[in-house]
Formats: structure tokens, C-alpha cells, sequence
């Protein structure tokens, strides 16, 4: 049985220099639809909340069909990140050394990692993220279908649509500030974004932040069999 930390398609390569494929095509295409998505319902949604931002509606065709693409592009979200959940919800389980990590963030942001303890595959900072995403999008659909008038405009009264409303918002308030957390995160963390681009990182980056899953990852390839399997 495979690690929690390990992955379907985790894998080490051996080379100059050793290169660890850290996410499958699939994995990538998964996360940046639902980035897009994010981005997306972020840009309709705040042209939606005030009028210092209609202008944006002209990105999707002026205030009528802002209104009504918002919602579609919702859904799309919520599938698209329902698969990215079940592909890693299990990596993102909390460990021992996530607790000590963060009481040694201040190391984290002054770049002293030989001070960190030995991480998986995502330290608590990247789970506070996802697990993060997940509540905020289980609150922002529920939310969102009980304004969705098209579909289910009876379904509910109007102070119930009125505090769906403000739910809403704020949920979306709040996952901005997520998505700019993570962000900032991989751009800081050099290395990060293109992980998430070709795939791959090499066996020094994956050394240095994330050892556990490195060691992990060579444990099983010298037991005979690839990690992923």
C-alpha cells in the first residue's frame, strides 16, 4: 500500500539532474481549469457587487450576460475542483511534523528550511489552501443556487435569498484572499508554478521542500515497483 503523501504518477527519474514528475497531465489540466474558473467567477462576480466594477461585464458581454454566465461557470468550478478533491484530499491529510512546521513559519519566511522538518508532499501551509478551497466552494454553490433565480428562484423566500446573498459574498471575499495566499506562495517558492506547468521538479527542489516525499518516492522504486502503482 502506497503512502498517504504519494500520488498516482509520482515518480523519480533518474538523470542529470534526477528530475521527480510530481503531476500528471491530467492533475495539471484539472487545477487550471479550475484556476480559470476562479479567476473567471472572481472577475463576473465583483462586476456584479458594485457599480465601480460593471465596466467588467464587458468581458463577457455586457450586465445581462454576466448574470447569466456567473452562475454556469460556478458549476464548472464546483465539478472541476469535486475531481481535483478526490485526486488529492488524501495528501492533504494532517501529519505530526504540519504542526511543527508552523511554529516554525518564521523560518519558512526567512528561508532557513534546514530548520523544517522533513515534509510530504504538501506542507500545512498548501493544506491550509486546500482544505481551505473546499470548505469556501461547498458555501459559494449552496449559496449560489439559492440565488440563482433562473432555476430555483421560487424555491426559497426572499429573506432567505437575502442572507444566501450575503453568504455569498462574503464566501467569495474570503476565497479571493485563499487564491491570492496561494498565489504569492508559488511564486515565492521558485519552482513551484512550474511544477504545475511541465509537471516535473528536480530532485534538489523536491529534496529541500519536501523530503518525506522524496525519501517516499525512492523507498518505493528500490523496492522494486514504481510508488504510483
Amino acid at each position: 500500500m502506497k503512502p498517504d503523501d504519494v500520488e498516482s504518477g509520482d515518480s523519480v527519474k533518474l538523470g542529470h539532474p534526477v528530475t521527480v514528475s510530481r503531476y500528471t497531465l491530467a492533475a495539471r489540466i484539472n487545477h487550471w481549469i479550475t484556476a480559470i474558473s476562479l479567476v473567471l467567477l472572481a472577475i463576473s462576480g465583483l462586476s456584479l457587487f458594485t457599480p465601480k466594477l460593471f465596466f467588467l461585464t464587458a468581458l463577457f458581454g455586457g450586465g445581462q450576460a454576466t448574470r447569466a454566465i456567473h452562475p454556469w461557470i460556478g458549476v464548472v468550478l464546483f465539478v472541476s475542483f469535486s475531481i481535483l478533491f478526490i485526486r488529492f484530499w488524501r495528501a492533504n491529510l494532517w501529519k505530526s511534523e504540519d504542526g511543527t512546521w508552523l511554529t516554525r513559519v518564521r523560518d519558512v519566511l526567512l528561508g532557513h528550511e534546514e530548520r523544517l522538518p522533513e515534509l510530504g508532499k504538501y506542507n500545512a501551509g498548501q493544506k491550509f489552501v486546500f482544505w481551505a478551497m473546499s470548505l469556501l466552494i461547498i458555501v459559494l454553490i449552496a449559496s449560489g443556487i439559492v440565488v440563482w433565480e433562473t432555476y430555483f428562484g421560487t424555491a426559497t423566500s426572499i429573506n432567505t435569498q437575502r442572507i444566501a446573498i450575503i453568504v455569498h459574498s462574503l464566501a467569495a471575499v474570503a476565497i479571493i484572499c485563499v487564491w491570492i495566499i496561494h498565489v504569492y506562495a508559488a511564486i515565492w517558492v521558485k519552482g513551484t508554478m512550474s511544477a504545475m506547468t511541465s509537471g516535473e521538479v528536480t530532485g534538489g527542489w523536491a529534496w529541500r521542500h519536501h523530503r518525506k516525499w522524496l525519501r517516499e518516492l525512492v523507498a518505493g522504486k528500490r523496492a522494486g515497483g514504481t510508488p504510483a502503482e
